[in-house]
Order: structure tokens, then sequence, then C-alpha cells
């Protein structure tokens, strides 16, 4: 330093908007400075400015060199190369998954890292996600950051943005590339669920017979595989009783059961309902009608309308005529009936006869097949054959039918439109086969 020399260094900190303070002013005698008091949390970048200045010989200082001695931050890096997984395009309910690699590119270790996650919805809504902070990277080493994310309302056009150690949470020499955003599309759900509902296995009619304590079986189907029909309030249940009230009934494990769906690959919820209607022994019966609602996840629900049908209770087990169909027949016959009660009796038996009286053939319950309360037409088709298998000669043949229950023979069931008893003699039927 000449005589006229004027050597001074301002020390300027700046914030993380880049506004300046000057934080002190030393001249060339002082050969080093201690920064450790300044804190980094305000003044994240340090400027220095020296300014050298000679009024008589006009030869200004000339600077050597300036060291900064000084413990460097870690930098890191998005690294696409390594790992980098997000779908463009999903389903509605689809989870998000989203895969980034981040690499430590620096000689100095990173802490546990914390990384944001928001998202931008189709109305530019902001909705941030809470991560998990990362294990502590050391130099030169990467992680590959995963998490899935739940977007069930976020259907349509979407933004992701992903950033790592946000907002100089810990020291780092830059944050440009420390983050990703990408574009992606949820397609909503359109389609309406599917409601089926049978009364013990059986797809009834309005004002079909049903037993006084049928099991109500009623299945919600989704063809969306994401959103799973598992939350009891997607229906809802209701009973009109004949004086005209109505009674909603709720998932309670005993008198209604809900299973909900668990797979995408069947996504169908099931509520199984066993109501006990202890109505009168009148042969007329009582009018009852089920209401059922659906809904899926999305909100679209199964059809315009709730789902309604009338059906009848007759709570005193009878049994109606018992027709056969076709009549006349030449291959196999069917045959059809009634039953009325809350159970299928368990001795019930058809007898065919010859017209002397001869029985010729005698058909089990357990050969009938499945019955149920209700109109019934047998999956067993008789085939003019006798007991042993060998066929019966054309003509006429006499049938009757054995049922008791509890013991005691069955009473006989008849609608206000019956005209059957003129097709039967002293309970006797007859049929006509025609090879």
């Amino acid at each position: 330093i000449q005589k006229y020399d004027d050597v001074s260094i301002e020390i300027f900190g700046l914030n993380k908007s880049g506004s300046e303070t000057l934080i002190d002013k030393i001249g060339m005698d002082q050969k080093s400075y201690d920064l450790s008091n300044v804190n980094a949390a305000d003044f994240p970048f340090i400027r220095l400015k020296m300014t050298a200045k000679d009024v008589v010989n006009h030869s200004a200082y000339q600077l050597k060199f300036w060291r900064l001695i000084y413990q460097p931050a870690p930098e890191g890096a998005i690294d696409p190369s390594a790992n980098f997984y997000v779908k463009d395009t999903l389903d509605a309910g689809e989870p998000f998954r989203v895969g980034i690699a981040f690499k430590n590119v620096s000689k100095e270790n990173f802490d546990s890292l914390a990384v944001n996650i928001h998202l931008y919805d189709n109305q530019n809504v902001k909705h941030t996600y809470r991560v998990n902070k990362q294990s502590p990277l050391l130099k030169g080493e990467s992680i590959n950051f995963a998490d899935t994310l739940d977007i069930t309302k976020h259907v349509g056009n979407n933004t992701i943005y992903v950033e790592f150690n946000p907002e100089f949470e810990q020291p780092e020499q830059h944050l440009f590339n420390n983050f990703f955003f990408r574009n992606f599309y949820v397609r909503p759900d359109k389609f309406n669920p599917v409601l089926d509902v049978t009364f013990d296995g059986m797809h009834i009619l309005n004002q079909d017979i049903v037993s006084a304590k049928p099991h109500i079986q009623i299945k919600l189907t989704d063809e969306a595989k994401y959103m799973l029909l598992n939350d009891t309030a997607l229906t809802t249940l209701s009973i009109k009783y004949p004086d005209g009230t109505i009674r909603n009934f709720s998932i309670d494990g005993d008198t209604v059961r809900f299973t909900p769906a668990t797979s995408g690959t069947n996504n169908s919820a099931t509520i199984d309902f066993f109501p006990n209607f202890t109505g009168n022994d009148n042969v007329a019966g009582e009018d009852y009608e089920l209401i059922v609602k659906g809904k899926d996840k999305s909100g679209n629900a199964a059809g315009r309308m709730e789902y309604r049908v009338n059906f009848k209770v007759i709570s005193k087990p009878m049994i109606s005529n018992m027709l056969n169909f076709p009549n006349p027949f030449s291959t196999s016959t069917a045959f059809v009936f009634t039953l009325t009660g809350s159970e299928v009796p368990q001795n019930l038996k058809i007898q065919i006869l010859t017209v002397t009286g001869k029985v010729v053939r005698e058909i089990t319950r357990e050969e009938l097949g499945p019955l149920h309360i209700g109109r019934n037409i047998t999956e067993f088709k008789w085939d003019g054959t006798d007991q042993f298998g060998q066929k019966l000669a054309n003509g006429v043949y006499l049938y009757r039918v054995v049922s008791r229950m509890n013991g005691q023979a069955m009473e006989k069931y008849k609608s206000r439109n019956d005209e059957t008893d003129r097709f039967f003699n002293n309970g006797y039927g007859k049929m006509y086969l025609m090879r």
C-alpha cells in the first residue's frame, strides 16, 4: 500500500428476497474478518465490495487476491436419469405414484432432507401433501424418493410439483435444480353402477309372493376398479309396510350385513338383509314394498330412480295346485306351483299314477331341485319314465302332490284369480304323454 492509497472493503448481507444490508466496513490494515457472527438465516448470501482511491498519484491500489475460507454447503440435484416415474393419465381413484432420484453432487453431507409435494387441481387450487423427511444424504450418494397420493377428488387436468430442501430448510448452494413439475390428467368416472336385488336367490316381479323370513340380497357393482365400493353410506335400504309406514334399515351386522368390495377386479359390495315379516295368517296376505338406492364413489346413481318392488307375504304355510308344463308333452315336463309361509316344506313329493291308480313314478323333494317361497318352476323335468327308468306308453296319467309341514298336511293356497281347480279332481291332476 502506497502513502496516498485509500482502500476499504464493505461487507453486505443479502436476504432471501435479494435486499442488501451493510454489515461492516473494514480497511486494508485489517487482514482478516470473521463472518461467524452473521446469521445465515437472515443473510444466506454475502457480497463484498472493495473501494480503492489515490487522489494524489492517481494510481489506485491493485488487489492481488482475496480469499474466503469457509465450510462449503452441500449441493444436490434431481437426477431423472436414475429414477423418474410419474404417469400422465390416470383413472378416477387410481393411486398416483411419484418416483424421483435426488443426488448429492457435492463433497458435503446433507442432514435429513425435507420434501414438499403440491398438487394444483383443475381450478388451480393448491393442495399440499405431508411427506416424512428423508434420511441424511451423504456426499456422492442418491435417494430414490417415492410416494403415493390420493387423487380421488382431483379429476381433470392437474399439475404435480415436488421440491427437495424447500426454502433452504438447510444450507445448500442452489435450489434451481431441486424441483420438478408435471402435468397429468385424471379421467372422470361417468358410468353408473349396477344394482341387483334377489329374494332367496330369485329375481321377483311386482306382487310376487315371498317368504315371511326372506333372504334379500342387494349387490352393487361398479366398473371403476380403483373406486372400491367399501362404504356403507353408498346404499340405503327401506321397507314400506302394509300400514303405509316406511322404515329405514341401517347396517347392524345381524338383520343387515354389509360385505364391502375388496378387489378392483370384482368391485362389488353386497348387503344381506334378513327381515322377519310376522304378519297374520290371512290367506290374502299383506303387501310390502322394498326401496333401495345405490351410488358409486363418484356419486353416480344406480339408475335415474330408486329400485322399488312390491311383494306379498302370507305367513300361513300353504301350497297351491301343481300344474305340469307343457301339457301335453312328448319329451319332458316341469311342475309349476306356489308356496307360502316362511320356509320350504322338507316333506314334499309328487306321485305319478296310471288311470287305474297304480303309482309308476314318485318324485322326491331332493329330485325337484331348489325350491323357494313364491312361484316355483322346478328344475326337474319328468321325461315320461317309470321308477326304473323304463319309458311309459303314450296316454293319460294322473299325478298328485303330497306335502307336510311340521307333521301336518299343508292347506291349499288359492290366489284371487286362481281357476286351476277345474283341472283337478279330488286333488288329482291329469297329464298327457304323447311321444
